[in-house]
């Protein structure tokens, strides 16, 4: 018999906790609560949730700080983390996601959309990935090696900005909507909105610097990254 999925929850308000707890048991989910960091870090230690409901507000460590630990540990940064939080402005969504968070939920929410969320993240099928070396013009990344070097010089990349990159690179000139990146760099089904790939965007932009120039935005469909430079561009290529 299928175990159901194990589901960490982190939230320091028990009334929440254990409404939320209730609800993923009756639907067919084996939840574990955790008030804080640190007895979240030890539920972790013991078994890897196949979920984790974060919320942003925790006594001691917070939930962004939480996110960012996990990402960067080699045995917890596969794991799907959904932020639950009642800051619902587009900075603290765009820094939640940031920190390495897969969806964003803001309280007050509806069972069934937390239900949703929670069942698209774990039907989601493995994201596009490759070791191979691509170049285009100067710039070339090593996905064996997960490095990025422009004209020679090594670049700083977040790991969801790699992945981006290699996505843009391995298919290089070619227009990919929103809707496609999301698919290809985040993974099939993933229930997050098509803004986060903006955000993503405008961070590699920053990451790449000289190179900014090379990813296109396409007016009305999406972005596009290119080997040609505004100064190999034909005059009215460059005015438009």
């Amino acid at each position: 018999m299928k175990k159901p999925p194990r589901v960490l929850i982190v939230e320091d308000e028990a009334p929440i906790a254990e409404l939320v707890a209730v609800n993923l048991r009756h639907n067919g989910f084996a939840p574990i609560w955790a008030e804080d960091g640190e007895s979240a870090q030890r539920e972790l230690d013991a078994v890897l949730p196949d979920v984790i409901l974060l919320d942003w507000m925790l006594p001691g460590m917070s939930g962004l700080q939480l996110a960012r630990r996990w990402r960067a540990d080699v045995r917890t940064k596969a794991v799907p983390i959904l932020m639950l939080t009642a800051r619902g402005d587009e900075p603290d969504k765009v820094a939640g996601l940031d920190a390495g968070a897969d969806d964003y939920i803001t309280k007050p929410f509806s069972t069934q959309e937390l239900l949703a969320r929670i069942r698209a993240v774990l039907r989601r099928r493995a994201p596009e990935h490759s070791d191979e070396d691509v170049h285009v013009g100067a710039l070339h990344l090593d996905g064996a090696a997960h490095r990025v070097h422009w004209q020679g010089q090594p670049l700083r990349l977040g790991p969801t900005e790699f992945r981006l990159l290699q996505h843009l690179m391995r298919h290089a000139e070619r227009v990919h909507t929103r809707a496609q990146l999301l698919d290809k760099v985040w993974g099939d089904h993933v229930f997050i909105e098509e803004r986060t790939v903006d955000v993503h965007i405008k961070r590699l932009r920053e990451a790449l610097g000289e190179a900014a120039c090379m990813v296109e935005t396409v007016r009305g469909t999406g972005y596009r990254l290119t080997a040609l430079q505004p100064a190999d561009a034909p005059k009215d290529q460059q005015k438009a």
